[in-house]
């Protein structure tokens, strides 16, 4: 089951999913649930952290 991330606006646009399973996590854009790119547990820790250093080049904010 996907859940709105805390960091996305209040106002209901532009909020990203996530969902974890056993093996996966899930993340996509709420305007688009259709889609969803799908990461082992590891490998989505470290999109995070490249978002968060603003290496995986995804402008934040």
């Amino acid at each position: 089951m996907f859940r709105k991330s805390s960091y996305s606006g209040s106002n209901g646009n532009n909020c990203v999913e996530v969902a974890r399973s056993v093996g996966v996590v899930g993340v996509r854009d709420s305007k688009a649930p259709v889609s969803a790119v799908r990461f082992a547990p590891a490998g989505f820790g470290r999109f995070v952290a490249g978002v968060k250093s603003g290496s995986a080049g995804v402008p934040v904010g």
